[in-house]
């Protein structure tokens, strides 16, 4: 990735695919001897120079290798902290994905700001809405960020939903990998209407995939919005 970065940034700098690519063979080679991944619905996917907003349930760390098995140039949002994780870390900063301080009201803002504009220029991205990894595989209440953005920037949200990674990784214990299989499953796009609708549909779907009931929290309009 250090190699080709130089002519990503020249050729290809809001999607770097190359560096897309990698990331996907990477985390296929790293895990195909402990699961195998099914993937329902490729159908629904965008094409890869549509932009969009993608988003699934969280619940687990294997989540992220996972996704990359969709072979979609899109940016996480994830929390700045992982950004120094050697070699994974790295990996996320030269394919650019997108920092979040999660406690830090402007860098919110700030995020919303750069999901908007990467969409308008036709770069997809991806949220995990629940904001962080569930405990017990217990679907939370999604913060309305993602919605936000998809209506701001006139693009569709497609829900996706996991199934089986917080089994083979529980959250808190990835030192623990198991084998087994891992099951994506990708829902028609949602599009029009307001963040609030769009966020509705897209739970509901991934709601009917999981197979378990949301926790009913209310929003919080301030430092909850992602």
């Amino acid at each position: 990735m250090l190699l080709q970065h130089p002519l990503v940034l020249l050729l290809d700098r809001q999607r770097r695919k190359a560096q897309h690519l990698i990331n996907k063979l990477w985390a296929s080679a790293s895990t195909f001897f402990f699961y195998e991944v099914e993937i329902v619905g490729k159908e629904h996917l965008p094409h890869p120079n549509e932009p969009a907003v993608y988003i699934s349930n969280h619940q687990s760390f294997l989540d992220i290798f996972a996704l990359f098995q969709l072979g979609r140039p899109f940016k996480f949002i994830s929390k700045t902290s992982v950004f120094f994780i050697p070699i994974v870390g790295w990996a996320m900063y030269l394919t650019g994905h997108i920092p979040l301080h999660r406690l830090d009201a402007k860098s919110q803002l700030e995020c919303l700001r750069r999901c908007i504009e990467l969409l308008k220029r036709g770069v997809s991205v991806f949220f995990f809405p629940e904001g962080t990894r569930s405990t017990d595989g217990t679907l939370a209440a999604f913060k309305k960020g993602a919605f936000s953005c998809a209506a701001k920037a006139k693009v569709p949200v497609v829900p996706i939903a996991l199934v089986g990674t917080g089994h083979l990784m529980p959250n808190g214990k990835e030192n623990v990998l198991r084998t087994g299989k891992v099951k994506i499953v990708i829902h028609p796009r949602v599009q029009g209407g307001t963040a609030d609708e769009l966020c509705d549909q897209a739970q509901k779907y991934i709601v009917s995939s999981v197979a378990i009931s949301p926790v009913k929290r209310p929003f919080n309009s301030s430092i909850e919005e992602l």
